[in-house]
């Protein structure tokens, strides 16, 4: 049985509320991103991990068996999150509006930005989206979910309020 949009959107708006770091920094994110590593290899899937601050990578790396299309793709989410401040994923399953997407009636080249899920700020209390994070190999529900994962372990969040319904 499929999830009701209304309430997936409502389940993304929380996780969004609910994940943020008290501070966020370089070694946050080197240590975010060898987490969301471990969590891939746990499932033995590969994917392709890209994490900005400030529209920098600060991290970056595609695992053994994941595509150049996968960085692509992890590329491409995280400029939507960094534009939007929104999952890619909460992006993606948006009701269009006037029959559009959000990147369309935007005017945005699909080239640059992905409404599929995998992307998602990294906020940081008190200030807000601060970057962006992505992985991309994966069925986009199952990229948002190891984003969402390993954000909910190191914020400290218990995955049963955050997981997708």
């Amino acid at each position: 049985m499929e999830t009701a949009p209304e309430q997936e959107q409502e389940r993304m708006a929380e996780q969004q509320r609910l994940l943020v770091f008290p501070q966020f920094g370089h070694r946050t994110a080197w240590a975010f991103g060898q987490r969301l590593k471990s969590a891939a290899e746990a499932r033995n899937v590969a994917v392709s991990i890209e994490i900005r601050l400030g529209g920098h990578t600060v991290f970056a790396y595609t695992m053994p068996g994941a595509s150049p299309a996968n960085a692509d793709w992890a590329r491409r989410k995280c400029n939507t999150v960094e534009l939007m401040h929104r999952s890619s994923y909460a992006v993606g399953r948006a009701a269009p509006r006037d029959g559009l997407t959000a990147i369309q009636r935007m005017g945005l080249d699909p080239r640059d930005y992905a409404e599929a899920g995998g992307g998602f700020p990294i906020a940081v209390a008190g200030s807000g989206c601060i970057g962006a994070v992505a992985v991309s190999g994966l069925p986009q529900r199952e990229d948002h979910a190891l984003v969402v994962e390993v954000l909910a372990e190191l914020t400290g969040v218990p995955i049963e309020q955050v997981r997708l319904p």
